[in-house]
């Protein structure tokens, strides 16, 4: 008699999916997440399902949308960070992003997930509950804002009485919300958190304790995942790197292309 355990397997059905990809937060350094896109789209590999948070879920809608890593990457040298941003007078925030509702809609003109053409789960922080959530419906803009809204910079993003802020606050690498979407998840990690021999000044000490707290909330996500892309070249990058977006995405690219050359990403079975 087969054992239970064959017979189960039976009747789980098959994810939908064959390959998807977290992308996990981390301001200007998710800018790497272009870069990973690019590498395995060159060798066939197209994530069909997506999953972001604060800038990696800026990076997956657009993917999601249809458009190439290439494209991307153009979209996001003509639309810096410093174009969407503006002072805040809230007492909430010090910034606010207003401005990327309106950026995004040049690109994405429909303000709706179901326009998407791949699907795409967003994190946010219900900062009223404080649990994550995982968004697949709703204003698109509002929550895309609000998942890049890092608290204390950022002023939440109420949406319908709830203030939401960074999905990265919870959950930086959001893996687990498409884990049973795919048969294959790929999570691309921009924080690397290995061992540093010294600091520099009080910002690096600064960064480094908030790269410390957020990869805390990723490692049960990162255990999730099939293969991780998290390139140790990234530690050499702020977090308010924004001018060299370029120089970050070729850290991506380069990581990655690494990674199928040596066989740790093995692209042929993803195809």
């Amino acid at each position: 008699m087969p054992p239970p355990s064959f017979i189960s397997n039976l009747f789980k059905s098959k994810p939908p999916f064959k390959v998807g990809i977290a992308l996990s937060g981390g301001s200007a350094r998710g800018y790497a997440h272009i870069g990973v896109l690019q590498a395995l789209v060159e060798h066939g590999v197209e994530p069909e399902v997506i999953s972001g948070t604060s800038m990696g879920a800026l990076v997956g809608v657009l993917y999601a949308a249809g458009y190439s890593p290439e494209e991307i990457k153009e979209i996001l040298i003509k639309e810096p960070v410093s174009k969407v941003t503006g002072f805040s007078w809230q007492r909430t925030g010090l910034l606010k992003m207003e401005k990327l509702g309106g950026v995004i809609k040049r690109y994405i003109p429909e303000d709706d997930f179901a326009s998407l053409q791949k699907p795409f789960y967003l994190m946010v922080s219900n900062l009223n509950t404080g649990d994550k959530e995982a968004r697949t419906s709703g204003p698109l803009y509002d929550y895309l804002i609000a998942s890049a809204s890092a608290p204390g910079a950022f002023a939440p993003r109420v949406i319908d009485g709830i203030s939401y802020v960074d999905g990265g606050l919870i959950c930086n690498l959001p893996a687990s919300v498409i884990s049973s979407r795919c048969s294959v998840l790929i999570g691309s990690h921009v924080n690397y958190s290995g061992k540093r021999e010294s600091f520099s000044g009080t910002k690096a000490i600064l960064e480094r304790v908030v790269n410390l707290g957020i990869n805390q909330n990723s490692k049960p996500e990162m255990e999730l995942c099939d293969y991780l892309i998290d390139p140790p070249e990234m530690q050499n990058y702020s977090l308010f790197d924004f001018s060299k977006i370029e120089e970050i995405i070729e850290v991506g690219y380069k990581h990655t292309l690494g990674m199928i050359e040596q066989g740790k990403l093995p692209v042929g079975k993803l195809r």
